[in-house]
C-alpha cells in the first residue's frame, strides 16, 4: 500500500520512512516528515503533534515520497532550501546550498562586526544563499552578488531582490571591473570539484547543475584560482577574502595564494565536521599584476 492512501498520518510517515530508507536516502525519517509538512503547510512541531492523533495523511503524499525515493532532491520537490535564517526558492538549474557553507558565511559576519557600512561581494552566488544571509544579518552592509548561469541567476534574483542585494549576471573571472579596489570583503563558494570526481550522491551527481560543481581542470582548481585573482582585484588594500573549497584542496589553495604575493594572514578554517572547508586571507597592499 502506498503511504497515504487511507492511512493515518503517523502510519503514512512511518511507511514513507521505510521506503526512503530502502532507496538509500540519507535522512529518511526527516525527509518523510518534511514532505508531509510541505503538503500540510504547518511546521514540523505541529506535524509531530498531529502524528500523535488519528489525523489522516495528506492527499498526494505517496507521489511525493515516490519522487524522493527516486533521489530527486527534497528541495526540488518542496521548492525551498533552508540556509541560516533564510528560506530560499530553489529548483532545477541551481545548486542546492549546503549546511557546511553556513560556517563560511559566519567568518564574514564576524569579520565585519563593528564596521558601519561594509561593502561585500559574493562571487558565484548560485541561489543567493551567501549574499542573502549577509544582507539579512549585517544591517548597513552594501552587498553585491555575481552569478554566471542564467538559470541560477533567475533563482538568485527571486531570493535577493527583497533583501536589497545588487545582483549581476556575469563571470566571476572578470565581473564588476568598475568596482575594482572598492570592496571590504569578497566571499566565494566557487565550483571546485575535480573533473574526474563524480559526486557519490545521486541528488548531487544528477540534479545539481554541472557548472556549479566542477572547478575546471583535472584538479578542479581553475575557478578557485580565478576567484582569488578577482578578489585581489576587487578588494581595498587590507580587505578580507574567504573562499570555500574541498578539504583536499586546502594546502594547494594556501600555497597558490602565498605564491601570488598578494595575500597575508592566509588561514585555513574547519567546518563543524572538522573538515578543512575554507581559506581566508587579507590583501597585502596595492595589487599589481
Amino acid at each position: 500500500m502506498a503511504p497515504g492512501s487511507g492511512q493515518s498520518l503517523a502510519a503514512a510517515v512511518s511507511e514513507a520512512t521505510a521506503i526512503l530508507r530502502d532507496a538509500g536516502v540519507p535522512s529518511p525519517r526527516v525527509d518523510a516528515e518534511l514532505l508531509a509538512e510541505h503538503l500540510l503547510g504547518i511546521g514540523l512541531g505541529r506535524l509531530r503533534a498531529m502524528m500523535l492523533g488519528d489525523t489522516p495523511a495528506p492527499e498526494g503524499y505517496a507521489e511525493l515520497v515516490a519522487e524522493r525515493a527516486r533521489r530527486i532532491p527534497l528541495q526540488h520537490i518542496t521548492g525551498v532550501a533552508h540556509f541560516r535564517y533564510l528560506e530560499l526558492a530553489v529548483g532545477p538549474g541551481v545548486f542546492i546550498p549546503r549546511p557546511e557553507t553556513e560556517s563560511v558565511v559566519q567568518l564574514v559576519i564576524d569579520y565585519v562586526k563593528g564596521m558601519a557600512h561594509p561593502r561585500i561581494v559574493d562571487l558565484g552566488t548560485g541561489s543567493g544563499a551567501i549574499a542573502g544571509s549577509i544582507a539579512h544579518e549585517v544591517p548597513g552592509a552594501e552587498v553585491h552578488a555575481v552569478e554566471f548561469s542564467p538559470f541560477a541567476h533567475a533563482w538568485a534574483e527571486k531570493n535577493l531582490a527583497p533583501l536589497g542585494v545588487q545582483l549581476v549576471l556575469g563571470d566571476l573571472r572578470d565581473a564588476l571591473p568598475e568596482l575594482n579596489g572598492t570592496f571590504d570583503v569578497v566571499i566565494s563558494n566557487p565550483p571546485y570539484i575535480p573533473s574526474e570526481a563524480i559526486p557519490n550522491e545521486p541528488e548531487v551527481a544528477l540534479h545539481d547543475p554541472p557548472e556549479a560543481l566542477y572547478g575546471g581542470g583535472a584538479d578542479g582548481m581553475e575557478l578557485p584560482t580565478a576567484a582569488a585573482a578577482s578578489a585581489a582585484r576587487l578588494l581595498v588594500p587590507g580587505g578580507y577574502f574567504v573562499m570555500e573549497h574541498a578539504e583536499v584542496q586546502s594546502g594547494w589553495i594556501a600555497k597558490m595564494m602565498k605564491r601570488t604575493g598578494a595575500w597575508t594572514e592566509i588561514t585555513t578554517h574547519q567546518d563543524l565536521n572538522g573538515k578543512e572547508r575554507a581559506t581566508s586571507a587579507v590583501l597585502a597592499g596595492p595589487h599589481h599584476e
